[in-house]
């Protein structure tokens, strides 16, 4: 039995109600897609300290406060993945790729005009169907 990988997501919303992308690179797993940040969580980390870690390390944004949106479990035909996503309203630093992703602040409306990992299509549902936290 493969092994689930636990993963905490960001759904970062600016004082303009837009939401953060970045563009997965094209040599990863489900490479050229745009998501929204987040990566691994590692061994006795909780959610909120993966996601505090991973959003400094790959968008310079410094998480003040997070609260969970939604967790869902995919299975992908080569990986299975667990995704925490939480949505992030308080934060620092300015968005950067620093892992050399393109990233984007994108209106709600404009984010079905994107190519999602069909993993975050149920966060995409939800987000559409709910007013953006403020």
């Amino acid at each position: 039995m493969t092994k689930r990988i636990h993963v905490a997501v960001g759904i970062i919303v600016n004082k303009a109600q837009q939401v953060l992308l970045a563009k997965r690179p094209d040599h990863l797993h489900q490479g050229g897609k745009w998501e929204f940040p987040g990566g691994k969580v590692e061994t006795g980390e909780s959610v909120t300290q993966a996601l505090m870690r991973e959003l400094k390390e790959e968008v310079a944004i410094e998480v003040i406060s997070s609260e969970p949106f939604m967790a869902l479990s995919y299975d992908y035909p080569d990986k299975q993945v667990l995704l925490d996503i939480h949505t992030v309203i308080h934060f620092t630093g300015e968005a950067q790729g620093l892992e050399g992703q393109q990233i984007a602040w994108v209106e709600k409306h404009d984010l079905i005009n994107y190519d999602f990992p069909d993993a975050n299509k149920p966060i995409l549902e939800k987000l559409l169907e709910n007013a953006l936290p403020c």
